[in-house]
């Protein structure tokens, strides 16, 4: 794991917090504690977590309102939620998963079941964020494409235009229309000055693409490693 992973430890037990704050800062995580529900959604907009550890049984807020309230939130609803409790009840763990809990521990536990469980939801999570900036480098990819088509079509009916007004002037007729020498040079103008301005916009669409295409690759990993993260990911379900 790298230093960059930030855990928020929620529990009402300033024993557990301490165990976790010590067990988890050794192994690299930089950890923030929060008493109750409360004081963890304050807590949120200061320490951006890339992880919940949250007990369910607090005063004031259960971890059930804790994580209705971060999954309703679009700040902060892709924070994966491991949520801990007393009770083994079947139905309380549904009602967390429900809730969007990524995971459900029932106490006591052991440490080494949580590491392992927090390292399989920051990896599942780092996938899909890779999913996520590749559909949205697709999506760049085709709106361009989209673009690209109508400034075409444009083009191409601006051209027929020019040859339309071009075709009023036979360079053959010994008499050419006089009326349509008159209007030959600004209708050729025209259309070549919308062709410049659609050109102009298309460059600046393709120059912005290219910027946030580059800006979204710089948090994209290679299919390869993608495909090693998967495949260790898997081999750890």
């Amino acid at each position: 794991m790298t230093a960059k992973n930030k855990i928020l430890v929620v529990d009402d037990d300033p024993v557990n917090r301490d165990f976790f704050q010590l067990m988890l800062s050794k192994l690299g995580f930089t950890v923030e504690e929060s008493f109750d529900g409360m004081d963890a959604l304050e807590k949120l907009k200061i320490f951006h977590p890339n992880l919940i550890l949250l007990d369910n049984v607090m005063p004031r807020m259960t971890g059930f309102e804790f994580t209705k309230k971060v999954k309703d939130d679009p700040r902060y609803r892709e924070i994966p939620i491991i949520m801990f409790s007393a009770l083994d009840d079947v139905q309380d763990k549904l009602a967390g998963f429900e809730l969007g809990a990524d995971d459900y521990i029932t106490k006591p536990f052991n440490f080494s079941e949580v590491l392992a469980r927090i390292n399989a939801a920051l990896r599942n999570h780092e996938l899909l964020d890779q999913i996520v900036v590749r559909d949205s480098r697709l999506n760049l990819a085709e709106e361009l494409s989209r673009v690209m088509k109508q400034y075409l079509a444009g083009f191409a009916s601006d051209i027929d235009g020019i040859d339309s007004a071009v075709a009023m002037v036979s360079p053959n007729d010994p008499l050419p229309n006089q009326e349509a020498l008159k209007i030959l040079p600004g209708a050729v103008l025209e259309k070549t000055g919308k062709i410049r301005k659609h050109i102009a916009e298309l460059d600046a669409q393709i120059d912005k693409t290219i910027l946030e295409w580059e800006s979204l690759k710089k948090d994209e990993i290679g299919l390869s490693a993608l495909e090693n993260q998967m495949q260790k990911f898997l081999r750890q379900e």
